[in-house]
C-alpha cells in the first residue's frame, strides 16, 4: 500500500465529504495542513482574521451543504477564532476546525505560544482531537460523522489539532468508505396518537426551525400545512421553509416584542402544537414557556433530546422531520381549522414603512432585489427588523447569527455565499458598528472579485443598546460614535462606495450594484431613533 503525508489522508476525506474550500490566515505550523488541502482539491483561500475566516466558510456552506473548514495557526491564530467556534456550536453549523500544534516533545522546553488549545476549545465543540499519524484517517472520519451529525444529533464544530511533525508523518493510502447511515422513524403507538390529535385539531399551528432547513423539509412542511390549513411560523434561520407569501407563512420569528405581541397569542390559544426541527437557542426569554404541554398536544420533532427547558412536550419525536410529518399526515382526513389571515394582515401593518428609516431600507432593498437573492444580516436593531420585513422563497436565504449574535457577520458570511454559489445575487446588511469590526474583510471581496452588495445602516450608535438604556432611563454612554464616510473606505479598498438617504436613491443603488464588476457598500443614513416603535 502506497504511503502519504497524515494531512493528506485528513484532507483526501474531507475532501470527499464535499469540501471544496478552507478559510483562514496560515502559519508556519499550518503550511503542511495547507498544502494538503490544496492537494487534495480544497482550495485555501486567505482572510484577514481567524473569526471572520469561519463565517466566510459557514456562508459557502450554507450554499453547497459541505462542512465549513476553518484554518488557524498556533497561539492567536487558533484563539481569534474562538468567536466563530462557539456561533457555530449555538448555531448548529458543521464546522471542521484546523488548528496548527508545537510538537510535545518540543513543548516541554519551549512555551512561546504554547497553551493548551484543546482545551479552549472542548466546551465550545461537540469533539477536540489531536491528530495521530496512524490514525489520521479514522480520527477524519469521526469528525465529519460528529459534525454533520451523522453519528447522532445535531451538527456542531469539531477540532482537530494538528501537531507540526504528525502532519508531515508517513501513512498507509487508506481509501475513503463511508457507510449509509439508516434514518430513525417514528414509532407506530407515537404515529397513531400524533394522527388523532392532527384528526381532532381545530386550531393547529407549526413552529419550524434551522433542523428542519438541515432536513431539507421545506417540501413537507408545505404540504402538511396545505393539506391541513395550519398556519407557519419560523425561527429566523427556518425563513423561506415556506415561502413568505405564501398564505399559510407568518414569518420570522424569536427577537421582536412587535412581532410576538401578534404571534404568541396564537401558540397559547392551539390546540396542536407541531415543533418541527424547532431550537428555540434562536428565540428571546418571552417565547419561554409559552404553551402547556398538560393542556395542548405538543409534538416536538427534533434532532436531539430537548434538555433546554425553553419548552415543554407532549409527544418527543427524535427523527428527520420531513419524514415524520408525512407520515403523521398519511390518512388522516382534512378539517375546517381557524382562518389566521386577520394575524397575517395584523402583522404585515406592524412592519409596514413609516418614513424614512431602518424599515424603508429594508423595503427597498427587498424591491430592487430578484427572487432567490441570499441576504446575511448581523447583530443589532437592524437584524430585529431586517428579519421580520425580509421575504425570503426559499430556506438559506436570510444567513445571520442566531443562538451566540455575533456582530460583524453579515460581510464574512456574505463573501462566503457568493464565493459558493457565484451566479446567486447576495446582499449583506450590518450596522456601522458591525461594518467597522471587519471593514478589512473587504479586502477578501477585493481580491475573490466578488460583486457582493454591503448595505450599511448609518445612525452612528449602537441602536439597540441605546435604546435599552432609554428605556431603563439610564446616562447615554458608550453607544455613539461619529460620522464616518463608509462609501470613502469601500473606495479605498478597490469597491464601489455611494451614501443615500432616501429610498428611491436605495433602491436604483442597489439594482446597479447588483450588475457591477466589484463589490459596493452603500451608506444609508437615518435617525439614530428611528428605531422606536419599529421593533
Amino acid at each position: 500500500m502506497s504511503q502519504i503525508r497524515a494531512a493528506d489522508a485528513l484532507a483526501r476525506r474531507l475532501h470527499a465529504a464535499g469540501c471544496r474550500r478552507a478559510f483562514g490566515m496560515p502559519g508556519g505550523e499550518v503550511l503542511t495542513l495547507v498544502d494538503a488541502l490544496e492537494a487534495a482539491g480544497i482550495e485555501f483561500v486567505l482572510s484577514h482574521h481567524e473569526t471572520a475566516a469561519g463565517f466566510i466558510a459557514e456562508g459557502g456552506h450554507h450554499m453547497d451543504g459541505a462542512p465549513a473548514i476553518l484554518v488557524a495557526t498556533v497561539g492567536p491564530g487558533a484563539m481569534n477564532g474562538v468567536n466563530f467556534v462557539a456561533n457555530a456550536e449555538q448555531d448548529r453549523v458543521p464546522v471542521i476546525v484546523l488548528t496548527g500544534r508545537i510538537d510535545q516533545d518540543e513543548a516541554e522546553t519551549y512555551n512561546h505560544q504554547l497553551l493548551d488549545q484543546a482545551a479552549v476549545f472542548a466546551p465550545i465543540t461537540k469533539a477536540t482531537f489531536t491528530l495521530n499519524a496512524g490514525a489520521a484517517a479514522v480520527q477524519a472520519d469521526k469528525a465529519v460523522r460528529i459534525a454533520t451529525g451523522g453519528a447522532g444529533g445535531r451538527a456542531g464544530p469539531v477540532h482537530i489539532d494538528v501537531p507540526i511533525s504528525v502532519a508531515d508523518a508517513m501513512v498507509p493510502d487508506v481509501p475513503v468508505h463511508r457507510p449509509d447511515s439508516a434514518l430513525a422513524a417514528i414509532g407506530p403507538d407515537a404515529l397513531a396518537k400524533a394522527r388523532d390529535w392532527l384528526a381532532k385539531a381545530e386550531r393547529p399551528i407549526m413552529l419550524a426551525g434551522l433542523d428542519a432547513v438541515r432536513d431539507e423539509a421545506g417540501e413537507a412542511i408545505r404540504g402538511f400545512c396545505e393539506a391541513h390549513g395550519v398556519p407557519l411560523v419560523t425561527s429566523y434561520k427556518g425563513k423561506g421553509l415556506l415561502p413568505e407569501d405564501h398564505p399559510l407563512s407568518l414569518g420570522g420569528a424569536g427577537l421582536s416584542p412587535l412581532a410576538g405581541s401578534h404571534l404568541l397569542p396564537l401558540f397559547r390559544e392551539a390546540d396542536l402544537i407541531l415543533l418541527a426541527g424547532y431550537d428555540p437557542i434562536e428565540m428571546r426569554p418571552g417565547w419561554r414557556g409559552v404553551w402547556d404541554p398538560a393542556e395542548q398536544n405538543v409534538i416536538d420533532i427534533c434532532h436531539d433530546a430537548n434538555l433546554h427547558g425553553m419548552h415543554g412536550a407532549t409527544l418527543e419525536v427524535i427523527a428527520p422531520v420531513g419524514p415524520t410529518l408525512d407520515a403523521i399526515r398519511e390518512g388522516v382526513t382534512p378539517r375546517e381549522v381557524w382562518d389566521i389571515s386577520d394575524t397575517r394582515r395584523a402583522l404585515r401593518e406592524a412592519f409596514s414603512v413609516k418614513g424614512w428609516g431602518p424599515d424603508a431600507i429594508v423595503a427597498a432593498c427587498r424591491a430592487a432585489c430578484p427572487p432567490g437573492t441570499v441576504a446575511t444580516v448581523d447583530s443589532g436593531a437592524h437584524r430585529i427588523l431586517l428579519s421580520q420585513m425580509w421575504e425570503c422563497d426559499g430556506p438559506r436565504q436570510l444567513l445571520q447569527s442566531t443562538g451566540l449574535c455575533t456582530m460583524g457577520c453579515a460581510i464574512p458570511l456574505a463573501i462566503g455565499a457568493k464565493r459558493a454559489a457565484p451566479e446567486t445575487p447576495v446582499i449583506g446588511f450590518m450596522g456601522d458598528a458591525g461594518f467597522l469590526m471587519v471593514a478589512g474583510e473587504l479586502a477578501s471581496a477585493a481580491a475573490l472579485g466578488l460583486p457582493v452588495v454591503f448595505v450599511v445602516f448609518v445612525d452612528r450608535s449602537l441602536s439597540l443598546i441605546e435604546l435599552k438604556q432609554r428605556q431603563r432611563q439610564m446616562r447615554n454612554a458608550g453607544v455613539d460614535f461619529d460620522r464616518l464616510d463608509y462609501a470613502a473606505i469601500a473606495r479605498g479598498f478597490g469597491g464601489h462606495g455611494v451614501t443615500v438617504n432616501d429610498a428611491k436613491a436605495l433602491q436604483d443603488e442597489v439594482e446597479t450594484a447588483l450588475s457591477a464588476d466589484r463589490f459596493t457598500v452603500i451608506a444609508a443614513e437615518f435617525d439614530r431613533k428611528a428605531y422606536d416603535g419599529r421593533i
